[in-house]
């Protein structure tokens, strides 16, 4: 059964530093847009390094850097098949997370474009 709103709130009312900091370094993480879009492209399907590179027209030094730095905050995982890497979203509250906020910004979005007709 789900927690109401309240209950929730209050559930995490109290996280002491050490959590909080762990959470504000995951954000950090996550202002990069590179990274963020490494992130979202590992929402789906299992993608390789070299196909998150093409997809987000980086290098892929540049991109392999920034995949330990989110495999290290349990971001994303990934898994060999052969020669290659493959990366995934770590788990549900990565995906739920990372749908809420676009779903967030794509609503201001609307909001916007609503205002201004």
């Amino acid at each position: 059964m789900a927690l109401s709103k309240k209950k929730r709130a209050a559930q995490y009312k109290d996280l002491d530093l050490d959590v909080r900091s762990e959470i504000a370094d995951l954000f950090r993480l996550l202002g990069d847009p590179s990274r963020l879009g490494i992130v979202y492209a590992c929402l789906g399907e299992p993608v390789s390094a070299g196909d998150i590179a093409r997809m987000l027209k980086i290098s892929p030094s540049l991109t392999s850097h920034h995949l330990r730095l989110l495999k290290a905050a349990r971001l994303v995982r990934s898994k060999r098949k052969g020669k290659q890497i493959f990366y995934t979203a770590a788990d549900a509250h990565v995906r739920r997370i990372l749908f809420d906020m676009a779903e967030h910004a794509l609503e201001h979005e609307h909001e916007h474009e609503e205002s201004s007709a």
